[in-house]
């Protein structure tokens, strides 16, 4: 079955864009009626609630999407079986987390660490458990089978169900509570649509009855295991810093830095879009044996995001300190100093995201695994050895370098794996691009006083002075620009070419 992955990239790229919007506008207002502490106990709980999904849904969603996608003989009856297969599996996964998380709430075990109102959110969490389980498993399956629109619109509307919902619960005295309700509602939503739009593709009778095709259980289990243990550690990299600071120092903190890293994670949009596509589409060119078509797309997709994304970085590092306190408030100017030490990780992290994404849909996640332990143990002993003396500008330097890592990681597993990552970056034109027009970024927005102005005025101009160096270091070619490169990358089937 022939994929335009021109239509999946853009149909991913403009849900991430969508939600990122709804986001940004939301954010503010959701910390606002939060407050710090609030806020930071809400990062708490989802990173929490992360954590323990990675038990109950990694096996599952990255299994479906690969699978489905995967040309076998039969081909409906073998989607309907990998279908059939992961929906039983997620069920059972689902109420074995929910049960567990329930019952531990229940024998007073987390009271004893934390305070006595987090009991109904950790209830509100079993929920949870069940209904993102179920989203996270339909949405998979949609993508897999080549629906990234309705997959990717999907999303945005359990986002705006979430803001909606979630602010009009915590107005009326609900908090952290509010938007955990809504998030419940939001994901069982999604669901039931999801299934209405897969009952189109497939047969619901055939995903719930027994696969009329043999399938490689060993291969699908092997693959879920092993892939539990990768995004158990890849998570970590998210959600340790925050954990450690909220027990080690306190809520307040945590909100502040939680704000940091909201900012900081804004520059990994187009980033992820890749990594969500790449997964189903490099597949086939693995299984095909295509490596030079791979390092082709690997290496010029690293390009372009080294150069989207250290303009992002940029933009944001000039701009912060002013644009911060008009969008979260003032009592979190503090955040720009976090964030001054994120960037800089977060924009290796950037780079490793789209290889991460080539590399697992080899199948071999072993040097995978391996690779990212490493990051995640320095992350975690970095923490342990910053927070308690410097609290949350520790967490940022260690989380900062333990991001940076991640992308020299991900290139040496990408020779392992038998494709050169690197081919047609062009390292030094793109640094000196780089470090050419940060300067220039930078006084522009020093000789601006106002500080509305400067959010409108620089970001255009130094959108037009980062891509005029680059056209003059030969970082991009007027060719590229010409079929849309200033803006987004071009489709992966072409950049392959």
């Amino acid at each position: 079955m022939s994929r335009d992955l021109t239509s999946g990239f853009l149909s991913i790229l403009n849900g991430k864009v969508l939600t990122s919007v709804i986001g940004i506008l939301s954010l503010p207002l959701i910390v606002r009626v939060l407050g710090p502490t609030g806020y930071g106990n809400y990062a708490f709980l989802l990173s929490t609630f992360s954590l323990l999904m990675i038990l109950v849904s990694s096996g599952v969603t990255e299994g479906t999407q690969k699978f489905v996608a995967e040309e076998r003989d039969d081909i409906d009856r073998w989607q309907s079986g990998v279908v059939g297969f992961y929906l039983k599996l997620a069920v059972v996964l689902a109420v074995v987390g929910s049960a567990t998380l329930a019952l531990l709430t229940a024998s007073g075990v987390l009271q004893q660490v934390l305070e006595r109102e987090f009991e109904v959110y950790f209830y509100l969490l079993a929920v949870l458990v069940i209904t993102v389980q179920l989203r996270s498993f339909v949405r998979r399956a949609l993508l897999g089978l080549g629906l990234e629109p309705y997959s990717e619109s999907l999303i945005v509307v359990e986002k705006l169900i979430l803001v909606g919902i979630g602010l009009g619960l915590a107005f009326i005295g609900f908090g952290v509570a509010g938007f955990l309700v809504a998030q419940a509602i939001g994901s069982a939503v999604v669901f039931v649509v999801g299934v209405a739009v897969l009952s189109r593709r497939l047969s619901l009778r055939a995903m719930v009855r027994k696969p009329m095709v043999a399938l490689p259980y060993r291969e699908l289990l092997s693959f879920n295991g092993l892939n539990i243990v990768l995004v158990l550690l890849m998570t970590s990299l998210f959600h340790v810093d925050i954990m450690m600071l909220r027990l080690l120092v306190s809520g307040e903190q945590t909100g502040f830095y939680k704000a940091a890293l909201e900012l900081a994670e804004y520059i990994w949009l187009i980033p992820t879009a890749f990594q969500t596509l790449m997964l189903h589409s490099t597949s086939k060119m693995w299984s095909r044996g295509e490596h030079e078509r791979v390092s082709a797309l690997a290496g010029k997709v690293t390009r372009y995001v080294f150069l989207i994304t250290s303009l992002l970085v940029i933009g944001v590092f000039a701009l912060a300190d002013r644009f911060i306190p008009i969008y979260y408030g003032t009592e979190f100017a503090v955040v720009y100093q976090p964030l001054s030490y994120l960037l800089l990780g977060a924009f290796g992290f950037a780079l490793a995201i789209p290889l991460s994404g080539i590399n697992t849909a080899t199948g071999r996640l072993r040097p995978l695994i391996g690779a990212t332990a490493l990051a995640a143990v320095g992350n975690i002993v970095l923490n342990s050895l910053l927070i308690p003396r410097y609290g949350m500008i520790g967490a940022a330097i260690a989380t900062s370098i333990s991001y940076g890592s991640m992308f020299v990681l991900h290139v040496v597993c990408g020779y392992y794996l038998g494709y050169r990552p690197l081919t047609g970056v062009r390292p030094i034109r793109v640094v000196v691009t780089a470090l050419v027009s940060a300067p220039l970024v930078l006084g522009v927005e020093s000789v601006i006083v106002n500080d509305i102005v400067a959010l409108v005025l620089v970001p255009p101009v130094g959108f037009l002075l980062f891509w005029a160096v680059a056209l003059t270091t030969g970082a991009i070619d007027r060719r590229e620009v010409r079929v849309g490169l200033s803006a987004i990358p071009v489709p992966v089937e072409r950049v392959s070419r």
